[in-house]
């Protein structure tokens, strides 16, 4: 079964969480989106939080058709604005090459794996590939120990900064923990290797927004975020300064405004139906 939130009335988003959290972690944003008049439609990737764990289908062609999937269970048929947090990202990009650009109304990368993550010799500015087995190797030998010290990471957490508390530290670990192990294996090989360029030619004409940290360790802008902006130049890329990977968290107020203003041009306040929805997901 594929879990998903259905909060709200009115035009559609849909907000893909990062890896190797929940749909939680829009939680903050949904409420600020349906305080705005819209509905936000917040999945559990299979495989993670309280969505069913399968052993296949970790790709991003299966991915997007798990949104399109909980897209029909919903009811909803006219187009959808997509919020994708790091290997959302990929699911914002898949999902508009594939269903096409006239199912999306808005688009927005934040902290994004968009383009590509991994180097190669036409992507020098990547991630070395000897960089990503070492992570796929510590997370094998000891995952709890790993995400606990991803999640520092990610969060820009040290002896020096503390942007958010241990509490959201241990927020984050529950949340990661969720998820199966062949999932968490199965859908990092997928965000790391995959390669979104030729998808980003779907973008024409579509709104979009690219938020990104400039301090962002996990998924550093120089090949991602900018690289974005410069695959889709009428894009509106913002910068966060100095800001690392989780910027709902550690940028929250700043975040859910910057979504919130591009999403809606006013705030309008409307009653909000809240619930949460389950369907059969295929093996």
């Amino acid at each position: 079964m594929l879990y998903y939130k259905d909060w709200g009335q009115g035009d559609p988003v849909v907000l893909m969480h990062g890896w190797p959290l929940t749909g939680d972690t829009f939680d903050d944003l949904a409420i600020k989106l349906v305080e705005a008049g819209k509905r936000c439609i917040i999945p559990d990737r299979r495989g993670f939080g309280r969505s069913d764990q399968p052993w296949n289908g970790y790709d991003y062609d299966t991915f997007a058709d798990d949104v399109a999937a909980i897209l029909e269970d919903a009811g909803i048929n006219q187009p959808v604005a997509l919020v994708g947090f790091s290997m959302g990202g990929g699911e914002v990009a898949r999902f508009t090459s594939k269903q096409g650009k006239n199912r999306v109304s808005a688009a927005v990368f934040a902290s994004s794996v968009v383009p590509q993550v991994v180097q190669s010799d036409d992507w020098p500015d990547g991630v070395p590939q000897s960089k990503l087995d070492d992570i796929t190797k510590q997370m094998t030998e000891d995952r709890a120990g790993f995400m606990k010290t991803f999640l520092q990471q990610f969060y820009g957490w040290g002896v020096l900064s503390r942007p958010v508390s241990e509490a959201v530290l241990d927020s984050g670990f529950q949340q990661a923990m969720m998820a199966g192990a062949r999932p968490t294996y199965a859908a990092a090989a997928a965000w790391a290797s995959t390669d979104f360029r030729p998808d980003l030619q779907a973008f024409d004409g579509v709104p979009t927004l690219i938020l990104h940290g400039t301090s962002d360790a996990n998924v550093p802008i120089e090949g991602t975020g900018r690289k974005t902006k410069e695959l889709i130049p009428h894009a509106t890329l913002i910068e966060y300064d100095g800001s690392p990977h989780g910027i709902f968290e550690t940028d929250k107020e700043r975040f859910c405004k910057d979504v919130t203003e591009f999403l809606t041009r006013e705030s309008r306040g409307t009653s909000a139906d809240t619930s949460a929805s389950a369907i059969p997901l295929s093996n």
